[in-house]
């Protein structure tokens, strides 16, 4: 079987592509795959680090107001259409799937022009412009959150799979997840992040947040502060005279072993990306979620609002998260146990562990054999 997969801009749709790609190969070792993205996006380096083929076309996201960069944009538009094309006629697929962002348009498009079985896979409670133009065109559209089958107008085609995540989320212990970070298993952890470059206001708020829990040295704290905001996140603590080199604190950079660190945490803190969020649901974790206020559609929100509906997960917009607010919400939840395991249990209700398999199941049933 040969199988194109598009998708990118941001890690969102680049990984849940991926996870599809490596359980396609690990079904059928001799399934053919080939990457098509953006040649300059976050894919064209993602995608080659993990072995699998890519190919590269012209794209870039329409601006928000009309102006000459969206006749620019237009013309690469049309550039990839053709570009598409080409790679359609020398690869022959037997099926092309697009996991979002505005690469997976002109790719989806095309492929379903030349009758090439195609789906879709939309990770956010709200769906992307592009996911819900495509979905009129395509043979299957395969959701994570039940809340955005109301966005879609053909309900016919619509299959909630949930989103997959790595294998490891969920079968770490949680002795060994906190061995792996040097704390003690049996503390009340706290695990922040805000992305892999950071978030600068989660960030500030953060710092208020450990002047508070200085003055609990029971309470254990993985917080990945992000690449681009690590420095001044340091300086802002020798500023205010904060030790922060503390032995029930890690206060890193960027977070490389997610799996052990979900095994060992009681409450989550961070924006409320879609994949972060499945793993947060299999791990059955409970959750302050911030969402980033500038995602396309303001999707975080409302995967956010999901989970809140759940039961699963408080919400504070980024507006209104200040080092007060935050802490306020933080006390409240780890001064009260049985509501945190609560909401964890709800976390795992809406987990769907199975997900990659339906969602490979799926794609050897829409393909041509």
């Amino acid at each position: 079987m040969r199988v194109i997969l598009t998708g990118g801009g941001t890690g969102g749709h680049i990984y849940p592509a991926l996870a599809i790609a490596k359980g396609l190969l690990a079904r059928d070792a001799e399934t053919q795959i080939l990457y098509v993205g953006i040649q300059d996006g976050m894919e064209a380096r993602l995608v080659p680090e993990a072995g699998i083929a890519f190919r590269g076309i012209s794209g870039q996201g329409l601006p928000r107001r009309l102006s000459l960069d969206t006749l620019k944009v237009i013309g690469k538009s049309f550039k990839a259409l053709w570009e598409t094309k080409t790679i359609l006629r020398e690869f022959h697929p037997d099926l092309v799937v697009g996991t979002g962002g505005y690469v997976s348009g002109p790719v989806v498009l095309t492929a379903s022009l030349f009758n090439i079985p195609t789906l879709l896979h939309e990770q956010n409670a709200l769906p992307g412009i592009t996911n819900k133009i495509l979905a009129r065109v395509v043979r299957r559209v395969m959701v994570t959150f039940p809340e955005s089958i109301a966005h879609f107008g053909v309900k016919n085609k619509l299959e909630l799979v949930g989103l997959p995540v790595r294998q490891e989320i969920g079968q770490c212990s949680r002795e060994v997840g906190a061995k792996r970070f040097g704390l003690r298993p049996d503390r009340l952890t706290l695990l922040v992040t805000g992305g892999s470059r950071g978030a600068r206001t989660l960030n500030q708020a953060m710092i208020n947040v450990l002047e508070h829990l200085a003055q609990y040295p029971d309470i254990q704290v993985i917080w990945a502060t992000g690449t681009a905001t690590y420095s001044e996140t340091i300086e802002e603590f020798e500023k205010r005279g904060i030790s922060w080199e503390r032995p029930q604190w890690r206060v890193l950079e960027y977070l490389k072993d997610m799996p052990e660190a979900l095994a060992c945490t009681d409450l989550y803190i961070g924006r409320a990306g879609a994949t972060s969020l499945a793993e947060l649901m299999v791990a059955g974790i409970p959750s302050v979620l911030i969402p980033y206020p500038f995602a396309a559609e303001n999707h975080q929100e409302h995967n956010a609002q999901a989970l809140v509906q759940a039961g699963a997960a408080q919400i504070i917009l980024d507006k209104e998260c200040d080092g007060e607010r935050l802490w306020n919400e933080v006390d409240r939840l780890i001064s009260q146990p049985p509501l945190l395991t609560k909401m964890g249990a709800a976390a795992r209700t809406l987990a769907q562990p199975q997900a990659l398999n339906k969602i490979l199941d799926l794609c050897l049933k829409t393909a041509w054999r």
